[in-house]
């Protein structure tokens, strides 16, 4: 893809292996296979069409409450709007009650409001483990089944996909059974986040789990998540598991050129995005601009970039006093000024802008409802106490 409002100059690197096959999601056909995670408060239609703008893939929604998209709150039907350059159009939902999930995937689908849908069965937050929901949710054959089927069931010709980690924690793994029960309930694909919920974002993901996924599903495609900083990582995992393709998350943050490099990489292209900062500029002035439309706020939109901030710039020159700027403008014309003091030749500043980013944290006991591991079942009162649990929130 042409881009004409960031142009980033693209330096040669190692070749890096041979063009990779299209990942098929049911009817849907990925050329490059790419996915964008979820993440609460990232992936709007703002920051997916910006990456988009960069690279290829299948880029997916922040993650949406079945419950409040039943209810049509406000903030759901706002989430869920794609812009008309968005195809193919990817929800992911959270539910804890088979039957509202189902509403909601048949809502999407009778409105034509989406053209795949994934189930989150990865969020390790305690405010949606404490329910039952998330990652914690496999770990209940009966209902994660239950959940699935009649997902995929109210989809119809709309593919489903399962999100999921490894498990509760290394005493309470999940992931095979739960890859099993979705591809026979007819999920198109399944996504793992190769770290238990107790693990949240720390440590290192164990890939291997990865490898393993996919020696035991053989007949849908596997995708890998987990420490994706660079095409190099997403090559490496491909190479390493044989998983399908690549869901990639905090490793965006703040470089939506990473599409871009990843677009390459899995063409056989040894080029990557070496962006300098007056590229970087560019990228985050264009975010913006995009947030200010989505949100119909300049002043909204200005603020929602705050978080944006030192991920953008992490490793460049750009002085104490214009970085704090940016992490208080609430105006277009403020931004403006502060890249104007910027120094649009300084260079790509290598390591210094690559690696990690995101939040690590610690691992952490995961907040489960009482009793939750004493059995795989869920009996009719238990499942009431779900059905009430139904939380109007989106995230995770």
């Amino acid at each position: 893809m042409t881009i004409t409002h960031a142009p980033v100059d693209a330096h040669a690197g190692a070749p890096l292996g041979v063009p990779a096959k299209p990942l098929r999601i049911g009817p849907i056909q990925v050329d490059v296979p790419v996915v964008l995670a979820p993440m609460a408060g990232i992936t709007n239609t703002a920051y997916r069409r910006l990456c988009r703008e960069y690279g290829a893939g299948l880029y997916v929604c922040e993650m949406i409450t079945s419950r409040a998209l039943v209810e049509r709150t406000p903030e759901s039907m706002r989430l869920i709007q794609h812009h008309e350059s968005e195809t193919p159009r990817s929800i992911q939902l959270y539910g804890v009650e088979p039957n509202t999930v189902a509403e909601a995937v048949t809502m999407l689908v009778s409105e034509d409001r989406a053209d795949h849908i994934d189930l989150n069965f990865g969020c390790p937050v305690p405010k949606v483990t404490r329910k039952g929901g998330g990652a914690a949710l496999p770990w209940k054959t009966d209902l994660f089944r239950d959940l699935v089927t009649k997902a995929v069931r109210a989809a119809g010709d709309v593919p489903v996909t399962v999100k999921m980690r490894k498990g509760i924690d290394a005493d309470h793994l999940t992931y095979l059974d739960a890859a099993r029960i979705a591809r026979d309930a007819g999920v198109a694909a399944v996504s793992l986040h190769a770290r238990t919920a107790n693990e949240h974002y720390s440590g290192q993901a164990d890939w291997s789990a990865i490898a393993t996924l996919k020696e035991a599903v053989t007949d849908i495609p596997v995708l890998g998540n987990g420490d994706i900083w660079s095409a190099a990582d997403a090559l490496r995992m491909v190479d390493e598991t044989g998983c399908d393709g690549v869901v990639v998350g905090r490793g965006c943050l703040g470089r939506p050129w990473l599409f871009g490099d990843l677009a390459a990489a899995f063409r056989g292209e040894g080029l990557r995005y070496m962006p300098t900062l007056g590229e970087v500029a560019e990228g985050f002035r264009r975010h913006v601009e995009l947030l200010v439309e989505f949100f119909e706020s300049e002043d909204h939109g200005c603020r929602d970039m705050r978080k944006h901030v030192a991920w953008y710039f992490k490793g460049y020159p750009i002085g104490s006093d214009v970085r704090s700027g940016l992490a208080l403008a609430s105006s277009l014309q403020e931004i403006d000024d502060l890249l104007g003091q910027l120094d649009a030749a300084a260079p790509y500043p290598g390591a210094g802008a690559e690696g990690p980013r995101g939040r690590a944290g610690h691992p952490k006991r995961t907040a489960l409802p009482d009793r939750w591991l004493e059995s795989h079942d869920v009996d009719a009162e238990f499942r009431k106490v779900l059905a009430a649990a139904e939380m109007h929130h989106s995230g995770g």
